[in-house]
């Protein structure tokens, strides 16, 4: 910001507030020694608008502005400083409504006065408000024994604080009463949720007057309480004095006196309100009932109910019904579907509702509608995600769980905690495990310290459980509609949520609602119990329908009802954008008649140029504003589609009560609306297109100013958690040009994603900080950061498109170069391995070796257990393949004795699986090999078990792959379907394309009933496989191919597998199977001989591949491979009557076996040997 920006700030704070501190400045913003000189000579020598206080604090002495209240000091409710006991000026009693209403409320009043005089409204208007009293309980006894210029120390701040949250809800004082004030919410200015506001207002002044007591106590040992009183009724506003702003009003039966009686009923510290107010605001506020009571004036009893705090509907949809809607035409077909939905869930059979469609055919008013319907027979906890709420992982859960446990913006910690606690151990004690996750997820600091250590994987599943088993417990008690509002913007960690819940519906008392555009792909459409509902424009009766009740039925709009039509082509929201467009730019104007009113066309249609779309009647609409109108709406559009009053304050470069009311104007003209809030309300555009229209009508340079205005006020806002704002500070820098500051939050959001396992968002942010970072100059400072990059980039590549996709070659090569040009020899072994993981899963084995060997060398050179460790795992795994299995099993061990000696080891989270796993994963295989059929299949599990205690997906994922191969080996078929169908559900959930691929191989290998499918699965899997860029085992896996296709009796096709496969193994090296392909081969030909007289050549043929296998395995040492060679060979020679030789070659390799007698191999063996005597 400039000096002069930077000092119209400080006033407008220092002139709000009264009293701020140098510190303060300071930090706030971020001002050295010599710039707050110079501010403080400006401010106190230049312009004389405040004074030094001990040279510690700056005090306002340039009088009170437009919006104080009458006894100057420290305007009361500022959300960080309490209101200060002043010298008092005047009273408020003797000013009237002008001296003390804000300017721009007093503008709205007198403008409501105009609307009043041209509707031609003499005798007045009736009006329903909302009354409220508030006052000092026991004023007198407080201030009897005290001067009265102390005693107006004591009120005043008090009357202000009251003053201050009626008008920050739009409020009117209409009388101030000595130590109280009387307000109307509704009149002069009409709010149709004046009830809500009124609460709000007395929420605050409670709060705030909670505050001012204690600084009462401290300093002068007097205790201080408010009571309020509020009842909703109606008034006839007579008139409007421009001079002074009094109005004349006539309460209708006991609107206001009730509110009085409420008021004198409640204890110190409480509100009350009457049966009135709390139907119109029942659910948006908790209440207790304190039954009924005599009211004097009153004949019957009244019901009374106790304000508790800030109740559970709050959301933009609940607003915006309150707002008041348009006619509900159509859609019966589709709420019919969803009401047949919601009672099969009701009965226990959960469903789930997908509504899918363009923008603006109604798909959130068909959810409000519905929602009508079932209130009264369910729970309905509600969210919604934001057009950039990719950006904030977690966000629309975390307003789930606020609206299910009543947690409202103001509750601090320890309310939180319990309210969680409270709410969780009423429903079921059994949940009691649940809470630490629930309370961390809603920002409790203490739980949220106590998982920080735990691996974000594990965090992120047990998160989800607890949510769910909270939603499937609470559903026993009641049905439960959940309902997700635009989830074509939701982020990837709350859809795997939604995914996770949507596979546990089937038995549940839930019904799962959801809309979307249809550019979303949800993953719940071939369920049984999903029921999609596509909504289209309207049909031209229902459009018509529409357009009658927001026009009229008059036979002179039939031209214009025909041009809207033809426009809007049955889009509701098209429709309404359009009709209030005519009416704002006066082609449209209701005119009096008799005792209503005709609508009537100003000008002819012909030659207006009315917008095609909905963005063409937005963009219409901006232009037609007034400039500063228009200016605003553009620069909130850059803030965003929804944001609160002090970054809107710190962003918009005008004078509060300037901008205020301007606000005003935007509300009154439904492109924005306010959300009553506490403490301080959020301001919301009322359709997202509005935003966007709004947003790309500003130049670029336009843009980019606002962008880094905005993102500097956020920081200066949120500077002690930048953290929770990285994404969003990193969207407003990068579209405001400043790529250094860009890239720093890419990179701290990329990281944070990495650390919940949200590899695919981690991904996003880290490429477009990569595409950011080479526009700035070639530096050591960027070549460093691009390092650091591209080393975070590795293993969210290798997690979300496999380990030997183009991109992850891509990204450790250039870390590679990287680490030559910068001198960087720390990174060096992490992109080894790295690139080593990416040559090994291509199939590349002697490049992955080279690098194996790389590693190992700088183990030994600089003696550390990680690098060890990653060398044996990488030589263990890459020699396996090789066929070098003694080798392999050496490395591996020693890899698994480094691991238990160093249990600090684990690095899942930089290398994509624990390394722990891994070694036993390949040692399993190894083992098999080698002839140890038994301890392959510990190894097995025991990688298992320890993926499933560290609960790390990836990890998981691999040791299961790993024990299935195993089992497959074994030819074990329901464990290896068992092992399989767990791959394929963990990937399923996490998004593990590779392991996806891998396990569908699996599972169809198992499918030995059908040899057609069982083909058509291996194929598929495989096809997957090598989309990944994997080539690794694929000699393997064609195996399986040639086997079922032998199985099939297609001979023929097997034979060609076997071909490629062995082509496959001389290009590759990988030779680890090489024995089996022989032995396969052999088998299909000896079967494609079967039925011919001369079967010479062919045996020997056959002969020659079975003594290959077995040479081939002997080799290896490979005794797994060289039992079936043998079993083959010596059934062979069984056929041409050898059975000497056969018994002999079987006997040699049987005899050496020393465990697994059990398995399939091995009992084949024996049953061969017991024929050949």
């Amino acid at each position: 910001m400039t000096f002069d920006e930077v000092l119209a700030q400080v006033l407008t704070l220092l002139q709000r507030q009264g009293r701020v501190s140098y510190r303060a400045l300071k930090r706030r913003f971020a001002l050295d020694d010599d710039y707050l000189e110079d501010l403080k000579a400006e401010i106190i020598e230049a312009q004389r608008l405040a004074v030094d206080e001990e040279g510690r604090v700056l005090v306002w002495t340039g009088g009170a502005s437009a919006a104080s209240p009458p006894g100057g000091g420290v305007v009361p409710g500022s959300a960080s400083t309490p209101p200060q006991a002043t010298p008092a000026s005047p009273a408020p009693a003797v000013h009237p409504p002008i001296a003390y209403t804000p300017r721009h409320l007093a503008e709205r009043i007198l403008a409501e006065q105009a609307a009043l005089q041209a509707r031609g409204a003499p005798d007045g208007e009736r009006k329903t408000i909302t009354a409220l009293f508030a006052d000092i309980k026991g004023s007198m006894e407080l201030l009897e024994d005290l001067d009265p210029e102390d005693a107006r120390r004591i009120i005043d701040p008090t009357l202000q604080l009251m003053m201050e949250a009626v008008h920050r809800y739009e409020g009117y004082v209409a009388q101030s009463l000595g130590d109280g004030i009387f307000a109307l919410f509704g009149a002069p200015i009409a709010h149709e949720d004046h009830a809500h506001r009124a609460i709000y207002a007395a929420l605050r002044m409670q709060e705030e007057a909670k505050r001012y007591a204690e600084t009462l106590r401290r300093e002068h040992g007097l205790s201080l309480h408010l009571r309020v009183g509020l009842n909703t009724g109606e008034v006839v506003v007579r008139s409007i004095q421009t001079d002074d702003l009094h109005t004349d009003y006539v309460p209708i039966g006991h609107s206001t006196s009730l509110a009085a009686r409420m008021e004198s009923l409640a204890a110190p510290g409480s509100i009350l309100v009457s049966e009135h107010t709390y139907k119109l605001t029942e659910g948006y506020f908790e209440f207790k009932a304190l039954g009924a009571a005599q009211v004097k004036g009153v004949s019957e009893p009244v019901q009374i109910y106790e304000v508790v705090g800030v109740g559970p509907l709050r959301t933009r949809l609940q607003v915006a019904a309150r707002r008041g809607l348009a006619c509900f035409v159509g859609r019966q077909h589709e709420l019919e579907q969803m009401r047949r939905a919601f009672e099969l869930a009701e009965a226990g059979h959960g469903q789930i509702v997908a509504i899918v469609g363009e923008p603006g055919v109604g798909k959130s008013r068909l959810c409000y509608e519905f929602k009508c319907l079932v209130e009264r027979r369910c729970l309905i906890l509600e969210t919604f995600s934001v057009s950039h709420s990719k950006a904030y992982p977690y966000l629309p859960l975390i307003e789930l769980l606020r609206h299910y446990f009543h947690i409202t913006p103001q509750d601090d910690e320890r309310r939180r905690h319990e309210q969680v606690m409270g709410k969780v151990l009423t429903l079921d004690r059994s949940l009691e495990g649940t809470l630490p996750y629930l309370l961390a997820l809603l920002g409790v600091a203490e739980s949220a310290a106590a998982l920080a250590q735990m691996d974000p994987q594990i965090r992120r599943r047990r998160t989800f459980e607890a949510i769910t088993r909270l939603l499937l417990r609470e559903s026993l008690n009641q049905p439960l509609v959940v309902l997700i509002e635009d989830l074509h913007w939701l982020d990837s960690e709350t859809e795997a949520f939604f995914n996770l819940l949507s596979e546990r519906l089937a038995t549940a008392h839930i019904l799962l609602l959801a809309n979307y555009r249809p550019e979303y792909q949800q993953a719940w459409g071939n369920k049984t119990y999903c029921t999609q509902l596509r909504l289209d424009p309207l049909e031209e009766a229902e459009a018509q329908e529409l357009l009658a009740a927001l026009l009229g039925d008059g036979m002179g709009l039939q031209a214009l009802k025909r041009f809207i039509l033809a426009k809007t082509e049955g889009n509701p929201f098209f429709i309404e954008e359009i009709v209030q467009t005519l009416f704002d730019r006066g082609i449209l104007v209701r005119q009096p008649v008799g005792g209503g009113h005709k609508l009537t066309l100003t000008r002819p249609l012909a030659g207006l140029r009315l917008p095609p779309t909905v963005q063409g009647v937005l963009a219409a609409r901006i232009d037609r504003l007034p400039a500063d109108e228009k200016a605003l709406l553009q620069t909130l559009a850059v803030i965003g589609k929804e944001f609160p009053w002090s970054l809107m304050a710190q962003v918009v470069d005008r004078p509060e009560a300037e901008l205020l009311g301007l606000l005003a104007q935007l509300q009154a003209k439904e492109l924005l609306y306010e959300q009553p809030a506490f403490p301080e309300p959020d301001y919301v555009f009322k359709h997202a297109l509005t935003q966007e229209v709004a947003y790309h009508s500003l130049l670029l340079e336009r843009r980019r100013l606002l962008h880094e205005r905005t993102a500097q006020a956020l920081e200066a806002l949120c500077h002690d958690r930048l953290e929770e704002h990285a994404s969003e500070l990193a969207h407003h820098y990068r579209q405001s040009g400043n790529t250094v500051k860009a890239v720093e939050y890419l990179q701290l959001a990329g990281r944070q994603a990495i650390q919940r396992s949200a590899y695919a968002e981690a991904t996003d942010q880290l490429t477009t900080a990569l595409a950011l970072l080479a526009s700035l100059p070639d530096t050591p400072e960027r070549r460093q950061q691009e390092l650091a990059l591209q080393m975070t980039l590795g293993p969210a590549l290798m997690a979300t498109k496999g380990y030997a996709t183009p991109e992850v070659e891509q990204a450790y090569a250039r870390a590679r170069a990287l680490c030559a040009q910068v001198g960087e020899t720390a990174q060096l072994p992490r992109v080894l391995r790295g690139l080593r993981v990416f040559y090994f899963v291509r199939g590349e084995l002697e490049a992955a070796r080279d690098l194996g060997e790389q590693l190992f060398t700088l183990a030994q050179r600089q003696p550390a257990p990680p690098l060890l460790l990653e060398a044996r795992w990488a030589l263990g795994a890459t020699l396996f393949y090789l066929g070098e299995l003694v080798t392999a099993r050496d490395h591996l061990e020693h890899g698994m004795a480094l691991y238990e000696a160093h249990p600090q080891l684990s690095r899942v989270a930089r290398y994509g699986e624990d390394p722990g796993v891994g070694c036993r994963g390949f040692a399993a295989r190894t083992l098999w090999h080698l002839g140890y059929p038994e301890q392959a299949l510990k190894r097995g599990y025991e990688a298992v078990t320890l993926a499933q205690g560290m609960a790390h997906p990836h990890s998981l994922a691999f040791a299961l792959y790993h024990a299935a191969v195993v089992h497959q080996l074994r030819r074990e078929v329901a464990l290896t379907r068992e092992r399989a169908e767990a791959v394929l559900t963990l990937s399923s959930q996490h998004g593990f394309a590779l392991f996806s691929a891998v396990g569908t191989i699996m599972q169809g290998w198992t499918l030995v009933e059908d040899d057609e499918e069982r083909i058509a699965v291996i194929r598929q899997g495989l096809a997957a496989y090598q989309a990944t860029g994997a080539e690794l085992g694929r000699p393997w896996i064609l195996a399986l191919l040639a086997e079922a296709y032998g199985q099939a009796g297609r001979v023929e096709e097997g034979l060609g597998i076997l071909s490629e496969a062995l082509t496959l193994v001389e290009q590759s090296g990988e030779r680890c199977y090489e024995a089996e392909l022989y032995r396969l081969k052999g088998e299909l030909l000896w079967q494609q001989a079967q039925g011919r007289r001369r079967r010479g050549d062919v045996e020997a043929a056959v002969e020659r591949c079975f003594r290959q296998a077995l040479e081939i395995a002997r080799r290896q040492q490979a005794k797994a491979l060289e039992l079936r060679a043998a079993v083959s060979l010596a059934r062979l020679w069984q056929r041409r009557g050898k059975r000497r030789q056969a018994r002999q070659v079987l006997a040699e390799v049987y005899d050496w076996c020393i465990e697994g007698f059990d398995t399939a191999d091995l009992k084949d063996a024996k049953a061969l040997l017991e024929e050949l005597g």
